[in-house]
């Protein structure tokens, strides 16, 4: 078969350009760090990259909300911790000093009155803690003042959410409130269904999500009973204080009424010790999403970036591929029979 000087230079054309092109190619891989520059590239890496960048985003915005809800619920801790140290106080020390001093004056129960009725309001401050612009305790509605106390016909009325926890009336829509929910995904996989009565109501597996609601009622107490007493701290302080100021004091409702508060306390820190359990696991996922923020950026790593060492390598070679074409190139016109001729 002839072979032609055309042909020839047509097919080192077209081979120095394959090689200036994989130079080109090593090169911006070298300075850029990138096993690609576009899509078409590399589509199957492409398409992995993206899902890693979103997996990779998702995660960050789950670290940011666990550190939110560590932040929100450390607001909890405090203020259950207030009012328990507070009711502690008020146990221990005034009410035990107070029942050992009730042949006293008037004007000694009238003091251990004042300090009860002061504790009262530290602790219904304590309720009303806001974390941000939300109340802490407030449930799932973190907006509005969650609690207020006054004084109705000479009788102190504590409404949660606007329904009074000492009406027997009220212990259905009470335990309603005592049951409320906020949910946070913090990536568990949050299952949402369709909840029964449809009219685009939901349910969500607790399993599947964090719960950020506390309602203030569950560490206070709410409702009566059997001696159509109050189960609420704050209104037994309230009656403690009311029971010491009277002229005739009744020593056994008052060691009664103070036996009861010390009761409402032991349940208080139940629940702080909920909220400790709750911190813990917060900080489990948080570690969790930590080392899932590390492999996630190694997977992008592996599939985007290239190995410095390998591309240096790859645009060494390129480039002696390059020369070694270029010296070809001076060579590739070879004598033929016309430049024997005389």
């Amino acid at each position: 078969m002839r072979i032609t000087t055309n042909a020839i230079l047509r097919n080192y054309n077209k081979n120095l350009s394959t090689s200036m092109k994989n130079l080109d190619t090593m090169r911006s891989r070298v300075m850029t760090r990138r096993k690609y520059m576009s899509t078409a590239e590399d589509p199957s890496s492409a398409l992995r990259a993206t899902s890693l960048e979103r997996k990779y985003a998702k995660n960050n915005d789950y670290l940011e909300t666990v550190d939110d809800i560590q932040s929100h619920q450390n607001a909890q801790e405090d203020s259950a911790m207030q009012i328990s140290n507070i009711a502690l106080v008020l146990a221990k020390q005034y009410g035990i000093e107070g029942m050992n001093g009730t042949n006293g004056s008037k004007e000694t129960r009238k003091t251990y009155a004042d300090a009860w009725r002061g504790a009262q309001q530290s602790m219904l401050l304590s309720l009303n803690a806001t974390y941000g612009d939300e109340y802490v305790f407030g449930g799932s509605d973190a907006k509005n003042l969650p609690f207020t106390l006054e004084t109705v016909n000479g009788k102190q009325v504590l409404k949660y959410r606007g329904v009074d926890v000492s009406d027997p009336n009220n212990q259905a829509a009470l335990e309603e409130l005592s049951k409320d929910t906020h949910f946070v995904d913090l990536g568990f996989g949050l299952d949402v269904t369709d909840a029964a009565g449809g009219q685009g109501a939901y349910k969500i597996d607790p399993a599947t999500a964090f719960n950020t609601a506390l309602p203030g009622i569950n560490l206070v107490g709410y409702g009566v009973d059997k001696d159509n007493d109050p189960k609420n701290m704050i209104l037994l302080a309230g009656m403690v204080a009311d029971e010491l100021e009277k002229e005739d004091f009744d020593y056994d409702k008052y060691k009664d009424l103070v036996t009861k508060f010390e009761d409402g306390r032991n349940d208080l820190l139940s629940q702080v010790t909920i909220l400790g359990t709750q911190t813990e696991f917060l900080a489990t996922t948080k570690e969790r999403l930590e080392n899932n923020e590390i492999q996630l950026a190694e997977d992008y790593e592996n599939v985007v970036n290239v190995d410095m060492a390998e591309a240096i390598m790859d645009f060494s070679w390129a480039q002696y591929v390059y020369n070694a074409s270029l010296k070809v190139g001076n060579n590739i016109l070879t004598p033929s029979f016309i430049d024997y001729m005389s």
